[in-house]
């Protein structure tokens, strides 16, 4: 237990300065397109390869039984409806602020929705971060570290979305660093929640554990495939290089899952 809460604090601070840091990135540097483009592929590859070697098996194996498969698609379902849902209603994933494709103005209010849509993401973050280290003690807590480095690397991009947004709209730096505070604090909260809430469940702990670990995983899925996969899917140039992010990204979304089954079988 006492190993758990050290990776909840360290996973929580590491997660919030990662946010922070991203939310900053308009008023310190100018990320290229490229550089920008870069990085959406290292981390889609990496969350499709969390939600897969990671989230999805640990589902089946704490939801259990002769139906433990079953129900756990039904829950990736879910998770993946709640996304596109959400990216239809509030489609709040723009991360190119390069000045190549950012337009010059921004609606005042546009930013409210991208920050709504952000929250409600990186709730979904932190209730798969949170459930994970619940489940990580049984192998040193290697489970959740594959959750959190594709947390950690994506979180920059989300606030910078915002902070992104609200630059473009013409807002204060004083507004843009409160709502990026404000922004950076909604995952570890919840994962805090998380990891104290099914901790109170008892004999239900197993069961809801793994519906959500199945519903994030889900919800990591669209984000990778239907949102970030797309967004650079287009661009004839740099090809290579992308291609070679993503195929990074899901391989050290592998070596966490690798490190992770030595530890298990003891090495």
């Amino acid at each position: 237990m006492e190993t758990n809460l050290l990776l909840l604090a360290g996973y929580m601070a590491a997660i919030f300065l990662a946010s922070l840091f991203g939310g900053l990135l308009p008023s310190i540097v100018r990320m290229t397109h490229t550089r920008t483009h870069l990085s959406m592929s290292l981390v889609a590859g990496l969350l499709l390869g969390v939600a897969l070697y990671h989230l999805v098996p640990h589902a089946v194996a704490h939801i259990g039984g002769a139906q433990a498969v079953e129900s756990a698609v039904w829950w990736v379902v879910l998770g993946m409806i709640f996304m596109v849902l959400l990216l239809r209603v509030l489609p709040f994933h723009h991360h190119d602020f390069s000045g190549e494709n950012a337009q010059p103005s921004a609606p005042s209010l546009g930013w409210l929705g991208i920050t709504v849509g952000m929250c409600l993401h990186s709730l979904v973050e932190g209730v798969a971060l949170g459930a994970s280290i619940r489940i990580g003690g049984e192998h040193g807590g290697l489970v959740a570290a594959g959750v959190f480095f594709a947390i950690l690397l994506h979180k920059p991009l989300d606030a910078l979305s915002i902070t992104g947004v609200m630059q473009a709209a013409g807002f204060a730096a004083a507004m843009r660093r409160r709502v990026n505070v404000g922004f950076a604090l909604v995952c570890p909260i919840a994962v805090l929640l998380t990891f104290w809430g099914t901790g109170l469940l008892a004999d239900a702990q197993d069961a809801v554990l793994g519906r959500a670990l199945a519903f994030s995983a889900g919800a990591f899925l669209c984000v990778a495939l239907s949102d970030l996969l797309p967004e650079i899917h287009f661009h004839s140039h740099d090809r290579g290089k992308l291609a070679l992010a993503f195929l990074v990204g899901i391989a050290l979304a592998y070596a966490t899952h690798a490190l992770e089954s030595a530890a298990m079988h003891g090495g």
